[in-house]
């Protein structure tokens, strides 16, 4: 558990291209994790929120935005739509549009969007501006991963105990199958990259 935790303090760019190469993920995606990290653990210092576990959300939900074939560009701008499946209550929870198909398209059931695959009523209370251009854009991965980030960090969960990442990602998504493979994905990656617990 204490591997899935871990915490990054602004690593320099040395480590990012290091961290890329041995974990897999795009550098332009761990960018925005680890800015995510330090941006909410400034603002919530209770939360000490890692990296890693940004990243594994990411992994598990959009392979860091590359699902379906798309990728990021430069400014962290997902190439592909990233809009999930039609949350109809086939499959998955029933969830009538919010946003008259604003964000995924359908005016009948919202979809999850972007990189870090927010339902659009989420995306309304929990949407952040991570790129500072004035625009909270869920296709967008540093405004995604701030987001999730402050979403993970909610209620002053301290995400080092094992209760409070636990509950923090139990409400992304409330599922114990997601919660493990989010654990596996944070753990590995903290591994690979050598980081301390």
């Amino acid at each position: 558990m204490t591997t899935a935790v871990d915490v990054t303090h602004s690593p320099d760019a040395e480590w990012l291209r290091a961290a890329s190469a041995e974990t897999g993920i795009p550098a332009r995606a761990l960018r925005a994790y680890v800015a995510a990290a330090v941006t909410a653990n400034g603002s919530m210092p209770q939360c000490r929120i890692g990296w890693n576990t940004l990243a594994a959300v990411g992994f598990v939900e959009s392979g860091h935005g590359t699902y379906g074939g798309g990728s990021l560009d430069a400014l962290g701008q997902a190439s592909g739509p990233l809009v999930g499946p039609s949350l109809n209550g086939s499959g998955f929870a029933a969830i009538p549009d919010t946003d008259a198909g604003a964000l995924d398209g359908d005016a009948n059931w919202d979809h999850a969007v972007g990189p870090m695959q927010f339902i659009p009523s989420t995306w309304r209370l929990a949407g952040r501006d991570g790129n500072g251009d004035g625009t909270a854009d869920p296709f967008n991965i540093d405004d995604a991963a701030l987001s999730a980030a402050t979403y993970l960090c909610d209620r002053g969960r301290d995400l080092t105990t094992a209760q409070g990442w636990t509950d923090a990602i139990y409400a992304y998504n409330q599922s114990d199958a997601y919660i493990r493979k989010v654990r596996a994905q944070a753990t590995a990656y903290a591994t690979k990259t050598g980081t301390p617990d």
